[in-house]
C-alpha cells in the first residue's frame, strides 16, 4: 500500500467525519444496531477468518497469551455485539452543553462537546478492538482508520466489511470506518505523517508498538501502555475476601493488561495469608516468586529478582512482596506501577480513602479485582483502550473520553472596546 493509498482513505474519512457530524443520535444508534446484528449474523464467516489468523499465529511460534488475545469464539462475538449495542444505549455526547454562564456585558459563554474528526487506532492482535474502536468512533460522531496488526488481518477485514456496510445500509458514509488492508509496518509510519487529515493516533499493543508510535508520531498521541498492576493485602484485609480477589487478578484472564503481576502483602498477615493462597496459585499452573521475606514464610516460593518488580508477565506468573506497612506498599506502587490499575484489600475505611487519594492510576480499586479495569464493566459500552497518560483522557476511553469540548457564545448584538 502506497502513501497515496493510505492518504487517500484518510482524505475519505476526513470527509465521512464532516457528514457524521450532521447525524442524528437517533440514526447512529439504529447504525450501531445494525452492527451488532451483523456481528452475529456473520459470525460463521467472521471465525472462519480468524482460524485462519489463530493457526497462523501459532505456526509462526507466538505465546499462549498472544494466540489468547487473538482467538475469537462464539460467546467472545457475542460479547463484542453486546458492547455495541450498550453503546448504543448510552447518551450521545456529541453536542452536549457542559456548561453556561453569563457575562455583565450580556455575553452567554458556556462549551459544547464535539467529536474530535478522524482517529487513527494503530493495534495488535485483538481484533475485538476492531468492533469496539469503530462502536464508539461511530456513536461519538469521529471517522475511524483502523491498523491492526498483521497476524489479524483477515479477522479484521471481515469484522469492518460487515460494520461498514450496516452503517451504509443507514445512509452513513461506510468511509466512516476503515481497515488499513495492509500488514507492511511502512505504513504506519505514513499514518503517522499524516497531520492535517488524522487528528488523533491511539496505539494498543506491546512497549516497542507504543514506542515506536510515540517517537515517530506528527499527530497527538494517547497510549495505552502496559499494564503493571499491582494488590496489596491490608493487614486488616478479610483473608478470604483477600484471595479471592488476588487470585481473580492473576487467574481469571493472565493475558491482559488489567491482570495483577504483583501482589504485596502486609508482614501482619503474611504468614497467615500466604501458604495456602500460595498452594492455591501453583495448584492453577502460577509460577510464584518472591522476595526473602516470601520464602521465608512460603519456602517452595522462587526467588524474585529486582527486573521482576517492572515485568509485565501476561503470563500465569506472579511476584510477591510482604511490606512493613500500607506507605511501604503505596511507595512500592509509586515506583513500579504502569499507571493502569491498582487495588487495595482493607477493612480499615481510612487506609482506603488514603489509596483512593495517593496512589497515582487511571483506576483505583478498594476491595475489587483489578480485572474490573474495562470499559465494558464501567458500563462504557466497550473502549477504544486504557489511557495510562493524563491529557487529555485518563483509564479506560468511552464516548466522552473521543469528544472534546469547544466554547460556544451567545449574543445579541456585543462588540468589544478594548479601551475598557
Amino acid at each position: 500500500m502506497s502513501a497515496c493509498d493510505i492518504r487517500a482513505l484518510a482524505r475519505a474519512a476526513q470527509a465521512a467525519a464532516r457528514e457524521l457530524v450532521r447525524a442524528g443520535g437517533e440514526q447512529k444508534d439504529r447504525a450501531l444496531q445494525a452492527m451488532a446484528a451483523g456481528l452475529v449474523e456473520s459470525r460463521t464467516r467472521i471465525l472462519e477468518e480468524n482460524a485462519k489468523d489463530v493457526a497462523a499465529a501459532r505456526a509462526a511460534g507466538q505465546t499462549a497469551a498472544f494466540v489468547d488475545r487473538l482467538t475469537l469464539t462464539e460467546v467472545r462475538i457475542d460479547g463484542m455485539a453486546r458492547g455495541v449495542r450498550q453503546i448504543a444505549d448510552l447518551p450521545d455526547p456529541v453536542g452536549a452543553i457542559t456548561g453556561m454562564w453569563r457575562r455583565p456585558n450580556g455575553l452567554e459563554v458556556g462549551r459544547m462537546r464535539v467529536p474530535l474528526g478522524v482517529i487513527g487506532i494503530i493495534y495488535e492482535s485483538r481484533p475485538n478492538v476492531t468492533a469496539d474502536a469503530a462502536a464508539l468512533c461511530l456513536k461519538s460522531g469521529n471517522a475511524v482508520l483502523l491498523r491492526g496488526g498483521s497476524e489479524a488481518l483477515r479477522t479484521n477485514r471481515a469484522i469492518a466489511d460487515v460494520l461498514s456496510t450496516a452503517v451504509a445500509s443507514l445512509g452513513l458514509p461506510a468511509a466512516s470506518l476503515a481497515v488499513v488492508p495492509s500488514a507492511d509496518r511502512a505504513v504506519v509510519k505514513e499514518m503517522l505523517a499524516l497531520h492535517g487529515l488524522i487528528d488523533l493516533i491511539i496505539p494498543r499493543g506491546g512497549e516497542g508498538l507504543i514506542r515506536a508510535v510515540r517517537e515517530g508520531s506528527q499527530i497527538p498521541v494517547i497510549a495505552h501502555d502496559k499494564g503493571l498492576c499491582h494488590t496489596y493485602v491490608d493487614d486488616s484485609a478479610p483473608l478470604a475476601m483477600a484471595a479471592e480477589i488476588a487470585y481473580n487478578a492473576k487467574v481469571e484472564r493472565p493475558g491482559v493488561c488489567n491482570a495483577m503481576e504483583t501482589l504485596l502483602v502486609h508482614t501482619g498477615i503474611a504468614a497467615a495469608f500466604l501458604p495456602a493462597f500460595v498452594t492455591r496459585l501453583q495448584a492453577a499452573g502460577v509460577e510464584v516468586r518472591g522476595c526473602p521475606r516470601t520464602q521465608h514464610v512460603v519456602p517452595e516460593v522462587g526467588p524474585a529478582s529486582e527486573a521482576d518488580w517492572d515485568t509485565e508477565y501476561l503470563a500465569l506468573t506472579l511476584s510477591i512482596r510482604i511490606v512493613d506497612s500500607f506507605d511501604e506498599a503505596v511507595a512500592h506502587i509509586a515506583r513500579h506501577g504502569s499507571g493502569l490499575a491498582e487495588a487495595i484489600v482493607t477493612s480499615d475505611h481510612g487506609r482506603a480513602m488514603r489509596f483512593l487519594r495517593e496512589v497515582d492510576a487511571g483506576a483505583v480499586f478498594v476491595n475489587a479485582s483489578t480485572r474490573f479495569t474495562d470499559g465494558y464493566e464501567f458500563g462504557m459500552g466497550a473502549e477504544m483502550g486504557i489511557s495510562t497518560q493524563k491529557l487529555h483522557a485518563r483509564g479506560p476511553m468511552g464516548l466522552t473520553e473521543l469528544t472534546c469540548e469547544k466554547f460556544i457564545v451567545l449574543g445579541n448584538g456585543q462588540t468589544r472596546d478594548s479601551r475598557k
